[in-house]
């Protein structure tokens, strides 16, 4: 088959995989396409953890899967087929079973369970395999989970919405509603994405916010997950409601924890050496409870501290036409920078208009 159509295969397989983009964490989102003499037989994407692999999905809603049908057939897949058994089988086993001739996959597990060793699988049951084609796509849609498996860490993006001379909110703290009706529902799009949702706790104390996904159709709400050193957190708080949340701390209060708890939050001690939240290793401890993709909701105060410890992975921000003044409160309390050379780099992945607001999507540049 030639590239051109291998390219159109793999992109229908890339769709099919943002059909999860709400739902399938801590599991990756994947696509398949199971192609015959040019045509498309069957189709799949995995849509929660626990349940059905893409792979899987895409033989069941084949012609003749598991017999000689499928034979000189080509499955066009997202991510490397498993080789493990985890809560399912192998998905490279199903592969071989139902006698797929030809597997193309867009990128390698980095799954150190996985890591070449489906490709390794395929090929020594006779199939050929090639791997790469839209790489940079299927990498791009599980930026979280390529970012817990090779660093330990989700992928940290920080929200905030801003007036046009850069100013967040006003002194006094009010911040409702910088940005527009498009500006806000389109926020609520990347709340439906992350695995978790993270603020301060003076945004807890000022705003009371729900951190809820309200404005897109979703199954599954992201875990809230508060940083407050000092336990601060009222038990009446509104994202307490329902359960869902982990609060770190740094300096204990038994009552208060216990009082947080009896509200249905859990909550965990993240200490570093000078008192405060290790941010770090709270980072870690979310990897571990496999979360990939944190959206930061937060005050100046928390973003200028993971801007300074450079756990800031993405920038997105929500500029509204409006002048607020010298005297609002800023995007990131970093303190003054005295040379340009010391300036945070940005490149920008995206500018786009929402009603009178313009969105601009930005990835903090390595420092060199």
């Amino acid at each position: 088959m030639d590239k051109a159509t291998d390219f159109i295969f793999m992109a229908r397989a890339l769709q099919l995989a943002e059909r999860g983009l709400f739902t399938t964490t801590p599991n990756p989102r994947v696509g398949c396409v199971i192609v015959k003499d040019g045509q498309t037989i069957g189709e799949g994407w995995h849509e929660r953890a626990g349940e059905t692999h893409a792979e899987v999905m895409a033989l069941r809603s084949s012609v003749g899967a598991g017999d000689t049908a499928l034979s000189g057939s080509t499955a066009y897949v997202t991510l490397e087929p498993c080789s493990h058994f985890g809560k399912t089988p192998p998905c490279a086993d199903a592969l071989i079973a139902a006698g797929i001739t030809r597997v193309v996959v867009a990128m390698q597990d980095p799954n150190p369970l996985v890591a070449g060793q489906g490709l390794a699988k395929l090929r020594a049951a006779g199939i050929a395999v090639e791997y790469g084609l839209l790489e940079h796509e299927a990498r791009e849609l599980n930026v979280g989970f390529v970012s817990r498996m090779s660093r330990g860490r989700p992928w940290l993006r920080v929200k905030i919405a801003v007036s046009i001379d850069g100013k967040t909110a006003l002194k006094n703290g009010v911040s409702q509603w910088i940005t527009g009706e498009a500006a806000r529902k389109n926020a609520h799009h990347w709340r439906a994405r992350s695995c978790a949702i993270l603020t301060g706790i003076g945004s807890v104390k000022h705003d009371n916010p729900r951190l809820t996904v309200r404005d897109v159709t979703t199954s599954r709400q992201p875990l809230r997950v508060v940083l407050d050193s000092r336990l601060e957190t009222s038990p009446k708080a509104a994202l307490l409601a329902n359960g869902g949340a982990l609060i770190f701390y740094a300096e204990n209060d038994p009552n208060r924890q216990q009082a947080l708890e009896d509200a249905g939050a859990e909550v965990l001690t993240m200490p570093n050496a000078d008192g405060r939240i290790d941010l770090a290793a709270m980072l870690q401890e979310l990897g571990r409870r496999g979360v990939n993709e944190v959206l930061v909701e937060a005050g100046s105060a928390l973003n200028g501290a993971l801007l300074a410890e450079n756990l800031v992975d993405e920038l997105l921000i929500y500029q509204a036409p409006i002048l607020i003044g010298e005297a609002a409160r800023g995007m990131f309390a970093i303190g003054e920078i005295t040379r340009l050379g010391d300036a945070k780099r940005l490149h920008i992945l995206e500018r786009r208009t929402l009603g009178d607001d313009s969105l601009i999507l930005a990835r903090l540049l390595a420092v060199s």
